[in-house]
């Protein structure tokens, strides 16, 4: 059995990821420029991106399961890449393997890193946004008549200048 199919899965992998990491880039500059309607789009694409990353890990865990098979060895945890690259029949299927796994674990690297960036933008959003409703919000306190502080709704005030007796 040839590592051939093994690699053309590796590579779609990281072409779907690749074209993940271009969505998280776009992302940045909608989150920068705030426009939701645009960064909804974005997120929409991304899930559909997900759902297909999902579905080809599903066909790589299968025929690497299904080529460690063929070679006789056992395993008891999720089998990878890794492992079909000790096994490999040549030199040149190791190479080939070896490639494309190093190839798509810097995508994975670089969608983390941009992520990230990312989370930490939307972050500062939220932040901005939650300042920016506390300068329009009253004040929880307020002052009556007498100049003192009132804090809460249901609380009395104090005797004030006109309540004295006569």
């Amino acid at each position: 059995m040839s590592v051939q199919p093994i690699v053309e899965i590796l590579e779609k992998l990281e072409k779907v990821h690749k074209s993940l990491l271009e969505l998280a880039l776009k992302k940045t500059e909608v989150v920068k420029k705030g426009d939701m309607v645009e960064l909804y789009q974005i997120l929409k694409n991304e899930q559909s991106h997900v759902a297909a990353i999902e579905t080809i890990e599903k066909q790589r865990q299968v025929m690497v399961t299904d080529y460690l098979k063929s070679k006789g060895i056992d395993f008891s945890d999720i089998p990878t890449v890794a492992d079909v690259i000790d096994v490999a029949n040549s030199e040149n299927e190791r190479e080939q393997l070896q490639q494309v796994r190093s190839r798509l674990v810097q995508v994975v690297d670089e969608l983390k890193s941009q992520n990230e960036l990312n989370q930490k933008l939307i972050f500062q959003s939220l932040q901005f946004v939650n300042m920016s409703l506390e300068l329009v919000r009253p004040p929880e306190t307020q002052i009556n008549y007498t100049g003192k502080e009132v804090k809460g709704p249901n609380v009395q005030p104090k005797k004030s200048i006109f309540d004295s007796q006569a």
